[in-house]
């Protein structure tokens, strides 16, 4: 039981990374962030449409990863962990460097899988 928790936590938290980063913006409405605006990357002088796909890009690959790595603990694997913590790193990356508060939950969950993997926790896992 606990496996499919966490697989499916891993694997759920992974796909919410591609839709919030691909959610349609309305025009009339304010969106809760800008994809296509990076601090890092307008620091740089880097344009919003390559900032945006570059966004895409990095959500993609956190939820592909995210989703390998809970596929990971459904099927027993020994090798989730660093999967995980790949996808965790790599979340946390796309989080910093488009950083915006609403984006702070996400944050501390990557967080949370760090912290977790480090301490072994949940013990039956491992």
């Amino acid at each position: 039981m606990t496996a499919f928790v966490v697989g499916a936590f891993l694997i759920v938290h992974g796909l919410l990374h591609p839709g919030v980063w691909t959610a349609p913006q309305q025009p009339d409405q304010p969106s809760p962030f800008d994809p296509g605006h990076s601090w890092a990357l307008t620091a740089a002088h880097v344009s919003a449409a390559l900032a945006r796909a570059t966004a895409l890009a990095i959500a993609w690959y956190t939820a592909l990863v995210y989703a390998v790595a809970g596929a990971g603990v459904l099927a027993g694997s020994d090798w989730w962990p660093t999967a995980a913590l790949v996808a965790a790193a790599s979340g946390l990356v796309l989080k910093a460097l488009w950083f915006d508060p609403w984006l702070s939950v996400g944050a501390l969950l990557d967080v949370g899988v760090i912290a977790a993997v480090a301490s072994a926790w949940p013990g039956s896992l491992y």
